[in-house]
This record gives C-alpha cells, structure tokens and sequence, in this order.
C-alpha cells in the first residue's frame, strides 16, 4: 500500500471537509434519535463517533496521541457542538494539507506501531465522506460531494477495504453495479446500501 496516491488525498481534504461540515451543521437537535444506516447507532452516536475520529484524525497528523474527552463522551450534549465540529474538522483538515504528515507511519489511536501514514490519511479522508454520507442519508438528504473527492475516496478503498473489513470498520461489500454512480460504488465497497432510507 506504499504506492497510494497522496497527492489525490490530500488534495480532496479541504472540500471533503467543507463538505462533511456543511452536512452535520444541518442536523437539527431533535433529529438525533433518528436511525441511521450504521445499524448499532443512532444519529446521535453516529455523530459522536465522527466528531471523536475526526479529532484523532489531528493528532495522527501531527504525531501526538489522541487528547480529549474518550469515545464514549456525549459531544452532542453540548452547545454549539456542530460549529466545535467545524473547528475541529477544519484543523484535522489543515494538519493533513501538511506534506510531512503524508510520510512514514502514525496511528489513530497512539499506538507505537501504526501504518503507513498515506493509509492513515486516507481513512481520515473517507470517512469524511462515508459518515458524512451516513448522516446525510439519516436526515434524508443529498450529501454532495464533489466529484474529486468520490475518486480520491475510491482510490483509496479499491486496495484497502479489505483491510477496513478485517478490523471490523467495514461491513461485507454491498453488490452495487459497475456503471453506478461513484458514491454508490464507493458505499458498496464499504460495506453500505446506497439506498438505504431511515
């Protein structure tokens, strides 16, 4: 996987960022039992779950270990929790747009090991668009993701999804026909339905 293309991934940071913020600023307060296509959570733990990761997303960059509140914390219980999202996104974002960050290895989580960072970064970057389209499709909307950034996405999981369902991050592969649409290509691989309604 040494052979991943991080120019494209880290190109697609910013405006899958700006996108994955623009989707979780319209989830209202009252929508966050609605189901989602993550079986196991609600909208309001799918949130957490994407805020959490995000953040870890920063220090992976940066190699530091992950700081703040644990997964389990309820950031949706605080106020103006969407907009510390969109701060929070926004410094994963820049961190990444770092070409240093792209090089050796880093861990999400800390750990002494690690992966490639060129993996790292691509996970972070998809799951800008498979949670973002997770919680678009709870709040029955069009996430809009640019086009660049649904080929970014897909060059990163054509060699590593199989590599997501081996550690649990992904469900088995959705058939999706080859002449779908991106995204709906893209959400198959990973293990989703793309059309999928709460």
């Amino acid at each position: 996987m040494s052979d991943i293309d991080t120019s494209a991934l880290r190109a697609q940071m910013g405006p899958a960022t700006e996108a994955a913020v623009r989707i979780v600023r319209e989830v209202p307060d009252d929508r966050l039992d609605a189901p989602t296509p993550c079986p196991d959570w609600d909208l309001r733990a799918l949130v957490n779950h994407f805020l959490y990761w995000n953040a870890c997303g920063e220090t992976a960059a940066r190699r530091r270990p992950p700081a703040g509140p644990g997964e389990d914390h309820d950031f949706t219980a605080e106020p103006g929790w969407a907009d510390r999202f969109a701060e929070q996104a926004a410094r994963t974002a820049a961190a990444w747009d770092d070409p240093a960050a792209w090089e050796g290895a880093t861990s999400l989580t800390g750990g002494k090991d690690g992966m490639p960072a060129s993996v790292i970064g691509g996970i972070v970057l998809s799951e800008l668009v498979l949670h973002g389209w997770d919680v678009a499709a709870a709040l029955g909307r069009d996430p809009g993701f640019p086009p660049g950034v649904l080929d970014a996405v897909w060059g990163h999981l054509v060699p590593t999804a199989e590599m997501g369902r081996e550690f649990g991050a992904f469900g088995a592969e959705v058939p999706v026909p080859a002449d779908a649409p991106l995204l709906h290509r893209v959400l198959g691989l990973a293990g989703r339905d793309p059309h999928w309604t709460p």
